[in-house]
Formats: structure tokens, sequence, C-alpha cells
């Protein structure tokens, strides 16, 4: 169960955040060869000044830290696509320079995501893991 985490330096309205969550989703399902059910995001709204990377010298034009906590098993290739995309995600939503992101992906074994019914087997080409 990937917990994605965007951290954005500025407002947002509801509705540019819900688009791009299901952006988000659609995303991560095709890159990572699985269903969407099990994907949770965070969406945190920031003051300008609140997050800094350190070579973005004008964060009024926007700073974006991200941080997926992903199962571990898909290649680097796999996980740098993500990342890209989730930087042209950012860019093309709220036109936050991809300069000024930053990108942390942390791998766990798939027991380590647990929903009320059952704890995520490792992941597996093609999968849906909630399908019983």
């Amino acid at each position: 169960m990937p917990h994605l985490q965007f951290e954005i330096n500025r407002p947002l309205e509801d509705n540019a955040k819900i688009t791009f969550a299901e952006k988000v989703r659609q995303l991560f399902s095709t890159i990572m060869d699985t269903g969407t059910d099990h994907i949770s995001i965070s969406i945190r709204e920031f003051g300008t000044y609140n997050l800094s990377v350190g070579r973005v010298t004008e964060p009024e034009k926007g700073v974006a830290l991200v941080n997926a906590d992903i199962r571990e098993g898909r290649t680097m290739e796999k996980r740098r696509e993500l990342t890209l995309g989730f930087m042209q995600l950012l860019h093309d939503t709220w036109q936050i320079p991809k300069e000024h992101m930053y990108v942390t992906l942390t791998e766990h074994k798939g027991e380590d995501f647990h929903l009320l019914e059952r704890y995520l087997a490792s992941w597996q080409e093609g999968e849906d893991p909630l399908a019983d």
C-alpha cells in the first residue's frame, strides 16, 4: 500500500488536489504495474518559506517535496520513471519548476503495509494486491 506524500509551499484549490490525486494514482498504477485501490496519497500545504531545497533561490516560484513509501521489487528504471512522472504532474498542475523538487523513495517489504482485512504480499508483476 504505497503512501505517496506531496508537500507544496503554497495554498492549493481542492478541485486541483482531487484531480492531482487521481492522476497520481493512475501514474503509479501504470508504471508500477499494480491496482489503484491500495494507493494512499497525502497532499500537504505549507507557507512559501516553510519548505526548502538547498539549490532553490526563489521559493516564491514553488517548492515540492515528495516522499513515497513503496513496496520493494521494482527496477531502478521504474522508480526513476515514477519520480520523473511525479515531477511532471507537479509542474503541469501547479507550475512548480522541476529544479525546485526533491523526491525520496523508501522501499518496504509487502508485509509492512496493512489494511483492516490484511497486509499486502510482496509485489508481483501485473498484480492487484486487493484481489482475492
